[in-house]
């Protein structure tokens, strides 16, 4: 899947890329709208991700050239201005979806990948499983081997993380821009605080264990 990333922020273009990519997307960055604009027009993308204040040509201005160009790209705008009638007035001129300036890497992801759901037409699974770990996503209710597991909602969100990225490696840049967001503090230990207490509810009372850590590396969810 390609995505435009159109964001003249530096620091946050290059937290959005390196997420994107770790999550198996293929990244395009323009800094500025014009280029942007140039870019959705000549190149084939799955979805764009438009910040609003740009140099050159603001966010609204390109969204507009592309619906005039009859380019149903599926857009998400990204903004600092949080009053309703922003919001309003930006899916008004053409854009899916509208994410409030500062915001979780895990809240951005799961609306990119619900744009692209609605693109498609790929229905959203309402559970995730692994093994014999089982997660309602609508309810919010885990349990393993038939037992209810009672998680805290960061231990839930990183469990989350950990069973849509099964069998995978993650580092702790990674679980920190999805759970707690791009501008968190990395020298914390949030990470290990919560890793701990998940494994403590998911592994301590099971013969097999799920959740492991790749010291220097990160953390995966496979069986052992």
């Amino acid at each position: 899947m390609r995505i435009l990333l159109v964001e003249d922020d530096q620091q946050l273009a290059s937290y959005i890329i390196k997420g994107l990519k770790q999550a198996g997307f293929s990244v395009t960055h323009a800094a500025d709208g014009e280029d942007g604009l140039e870019l959705a027009l000549v190149e084939h993308f799955d979805a764009a991700i438009m910040d609003l204040m740009l140099p050159r040509r603001d966010g609204l201005n390109v969204i507009h050239h592309l619906r005039e160009n009859r380019i149903d790209l599926p857009v998400m705008i990204l903004s600092a201005k949080r009053q309703v009638s922003d919001r309003v007035i930006g899916l008004q001129s053409g854009g899916d979806d509208y994410l409030v300036k500062p915001f979780s890497f895990e809240e951005l992801l799961a609306r990119v990948q619900a744009l692209l759901r609605r693109s498609s037409n790929v229905t959203e699974p309402t559970s995730l499983e692994y093994a014999d770990l089982k997660m309602d996503l609508l309810s919010r209710k885990v349990n393993r081997q038939n037992v209810t597991l009672e998680l805290l909602p960061k231990e839930f969100a990183l469990l989350e993380y950990l069973l849509r990225h099964a069998e995978r490696v993650i580092s702790k840049t990674m679980l920190l821009e999805a759970v707690w967001g791009y501008d968190f503090d990395y020298n914390t230990n949030v990470i290990d605080v919560v890793i701990h207490r998940l494994r403590k509810k998911v592994d301590h009372d099971f013969e097999i264990k799920l959740i492991h850590t790749l010291k220097g590396i990160g953390y995966v969810l496979k069986v052992d």
